[in-house]
């Protein structure tokens, strides 16, 4: 693959072959910017830079994909491809998705449907500036950022009835083993439930094993 030294180098992560091939073929297109890899999942991705004598300036990273989400992979290539600037790309724009990728190692979010001109804008101040901050979503990253930490802040005893929840005991036995009423055992349970953005007791267990909350 012929590249020239100033070229941008851009790898592409997708499920979806025939998005992954327009996407590549419309970079292409762009003044000084070159796509050097296309995988389907995380791990071909991972699977290819290990082999490559070039490696990409920017990976732009599909946010759900079979075998290794955008999540992991973000995850996974943070660590080992330092240097590497990784852009999130999906069709989600809601504040969790936004917060998990940027945590898992992304500088940037980009909505599938953006206008092709605002995608070649947004590599080139990505690689000048290390993220692009035009659209709303981007804007607002630190404010949900600090609303996110802010809002899976456990007291001390929301985390002991958080552990006791994740058992067999009844709410009634919670309460007893806490020495507490029935009643503040259920305000326990609702501040948890919103926090947690879960409906139910199973929900909340799930989550609280995925957020590393509790181990069972």
């Amino acid at each position: 693959m012929e590249t020239n030294n100033q070229d941008l180098l851009i790898a592409l992560a997708d499920d979806q072959q025939l998005f992954l091939r327009s996407l590549a073929t419309l970079i292409d297109g762009f003044d000084g910017k070159k796509v050097i890899m296309e995988a389907l999942n995380g791990k071909d991705l991972l699977s290819q830079l290990e082999i490559t004598l070039l490696l990409p300036h920017i990976i732009l990273i599909d946010v759900n994909m079979p075998i290794m989400n955008g999540e992991e992979t973000a995850l996974l290539l943070s660590k080992k491809y330092p240097d590497i600037k990784l852009v999130a790309l999906s069709m989600k724009d809601d504040d969790r998705t936004i917060i998990k990728m940027i945590k898992a190692g992304c500088c940037s979010y980009l909505l599938k449907d953006i206008h092709p001109n605002e995608l070649d804008k947004a590599l080139t101040e990505i690689n000048n500036n290390g993220y692009y901050n035009s659209d709303t979503i981007n804007k607002n990253l630190r404010r949900l950022l600090c609303h996110d930490e802010a809002e899976l802040k456990l007291s001390a005893n929301e985390q002991l009835f958080l552990h006791h929840a994740c058992s067999d005991m009844t709410y009634k036995e919670i309460a007893s083993k806490m020495c507490l009423s029935e009643k503040t055992i259920d305000g326990y349970r609702e501040a948890i439930f919103v926090k947690l953005n879960v409906k139910s007791r199973v929900g909340m267990a799930l989550e609280a094993v995925r957020l590393q909350l509790i181990s069972l």
